[in-house]
């Protein structure tokens, strides 16, 4: 006669579901049952079949309840007749344990009585059954969130294409691989670290070639420096590690139409941007009403913007120059990039109604060879744009002091020229002191285009994020000093030393668009050179000088405005 040695109520997937169904395998087994194999059963399945017969609604409920009595032959599904001796001793020496879990039931409803998805437990436990609300459940969470990520994130290396490189690419005569670690932003392609058996550059080109040869147009190969160097190479320079990175994750993506029509809608607004900065240099002919609501921050009613239209005509000069340094700009950067085989992005050109425009965020469309192209293409926009700038500037000027052009000249604030300590310094020197030394300056528009181009060059020009001046510092001297720079830059806008007003639009800007630095270069190693140093640390020194504002005890002292005191 079966004895009860082990049975569940376990709530686990594959014992018990609490949904209760109607089974009718379940009723064609035991619904009558022979004597010999209800004798022969264990206590829950005789339980169970002589309540079926009594009420056959509560069977429908009560056999999802599996039996595990080992003297219960379901792999012939049906109620065994008896066992072996054997059996019978495994039986009295194993223990059964009825534990309950709360994880979830299967999607796919097995076979309650199929012993071979099954399987019996190995103990009893006169304890009282545990339920945990986070266990099985949770990391089974934790799985497929990670398993969500690696299909959302970037393709990774293939590790039989790693093996492959590792033994085809490098060995003696190359770079000697002693280690590997993840490299990508999100860990998707593979450091190798060790150590170069060679002159970097030749190596590099070599193993570069090889690369090709192996596996084809498929992955880059970067040298880049070696990250937690405990010192130099012995060679010289610093020691080196190459990453290897899928073409599709590590080159930048094509322009979208989206992207067309947004750097479109841009350009509109710029152009409205500079025509208002040209009426608004015409402030001295404005309409009172126009001007009072302007500058009166206690004018509630809006005038007629129809006495605006006259001044269009006079103001679009002004706004051609703001443009064309902008414009000029991006040119310098498409004359750098296109012998060097580098592609760039549309311009998106940031409007502002202080100086007509903030420049343009142009995106690089290719991987960079070198620190050396990252150093000539970032520098030649804002070198361009401020050659054309100063030299509007400097005609403006001298078209300032001539007695013929009188009646094109507007007047201006004084105090705009304590803005820039080397702009105030040259319209100093240019117009004297006795121009300078007033309440208003009679000047050519040409210098007010010029001076907004200079400020918009020198702004392009700092040293920070993924700005113009932040590209050639990190090119020139490396991603370490550009985190220095930027720390200063960044200190230096926060308390208005740099840019004066526009300091703090200019640096919510950054932060909100141009914060992260540039990607590495394939070669990122290879110094750049000394003059191309010398180069960009003159620029960012005449930077300073031209955002430096000028505190009203120098400008007294220089005659750059007229100061009052109470």
């Amino acid at each position: 006669m079966g004895t009860l040695t082990s049975y569940s109520f376990s709530f686990t997937p594959s014992p018990v579901d609490f949904k209760f169904p109607s089974n009718p395998h379940c009723r064609e087994r035991i619904g009558f049952p022979e004597l010999t194999k209800w004798r022969n059963s264990c206590l829950l399945c005789r339980e169970r079949s002589s309540k079926r017969m009594r009420k056959n609604t509560f069977y429908r409920n009560f056999d999802r309840f599996r039996c595990f009595s080992l003297h219960n032959d379901d792999n012939n599904d049906s109620i065994g007749d008896g066992e072996s001796s054997g059996e019978a001793s495994t039986s009295r020496d194993s223990n059964a344990a009825a534990t309950t879990t709360t994880t979830a039931p299967p999607e796919e409803p097995p076979d309650e009585f199929n012993s071979d998805k099954t399987t019996p437990p190995a103990s009893v436990s006169s304890k009282p059954p545990t339920i945990s609300p986070v266990g099985p459940a949770y990391n089974s969470f934790q799985v497929d969130s990670f398993k969500l990520m690696e299909l959302l994130g970037p393709e990774k290396v293939d590790p039989v294409d790693v093996k492959l490189i590792k033994n085809k690419l490098f060995g003696y005569s190359t770079f000697w691989v002693t280690k590997e670690e993840p490299f990508g932003d999100l860990g998707e392609g593979t450091l190798f670290l060790g150590n170069l058996r060679g002159k970097r550059e030749e190596v590099f080109a070599k193993l570069q070639s090889q690369l090709v040869e192996v596996t084809g147009n498929k992955y880059n190969l970067f040298m880049v420096e070696e990250p937690n160097s405990e010192g130099p190479d012995p060679r010289g320079g610093p020691r080196v590690s190459f990453g290897l990175l899928r073409k599709e994750v590590s080159e930048p993506g094509p322009t979208t139409l989206w992207q067309y029509v947004i750097a479109l809608l841009l350009f509109l607004l710029t152009i409205g941007s500079s025509v208002e900065l040209g009426i608004a240099s015409q402030i001295n002919r404005l309409p009172p009403e126009v001007v009072k609501y302007f500058t009166d921050p206690n004018a509630i009613e809006a005038p007629d913007m129809e006495l605006l239209f006259p001044f269009v005509e006079s103001a679009l000069p002004l706004a051609y120059g703001v443009l064309g340094v902008v414009l000029f700009h991006e040119v310098g950067h498409f004359l750098a990039a296109f012998p060097k085989n580098v592609k760039l992005s549309i311009p998106f050109f940031i409007p502002n109604i202080t100086l007509g425009s903030f420049g343009a965020i142009t995106q690089f469309k290719s991987i960079l060879p070198d620190r050396s192209t990252k150093v000539d293409i970032s520098i030649a926009g804002p070198v361009a744009g401020a050659a054309l700038s100063f030299s509007m500037f400097a005609v403006g000027l001298s078209l300032s002091s001539n007695p013929g052009a009188a009646g094109d000249l507007v007047q201006v604030p004084s105090m705009l020229f304590e803005g820039s300590l080397l702009l105030g310094l040259i319209s100093r020197a240019t117009l004297g002191y006795a121009a300078m030394h007033a309440a208003t300056v009679s000047i050519h528009p040409l210098v007010i285009a010029g001076w907004c181009g200079l400020t918009t060059s020198a702004f392009n020009m700092l040293p920070v994020g993924c700005l113009d001046g932040g590209r050639a510092v990190q090119g020139a001297f490396g991603k370490n000093a550009l985190i220095g720079f930027g720390l200063t830059t960044y200190t230096l806008l926060g308390l208005g030393l740099l840019g004066g007003p526009l300091s703090l639009p200019w640096g919510l800007y950054v932060l909100i668009c141009q914060r992260t630095p540039e990607k590495p270069c394939l070669n990122d190693v290879t110094d750049v050179g000394t003059w191309r140093k010398i180069l960009v640390s003159v620029c960012i020194f005449l930077v300073v000088l031209t955002l430096l504002p000028v505190w009203d005890e120098l400008a007294e002292e220089l005659g750059i405005g007229l100061v009052t005191t109470f």
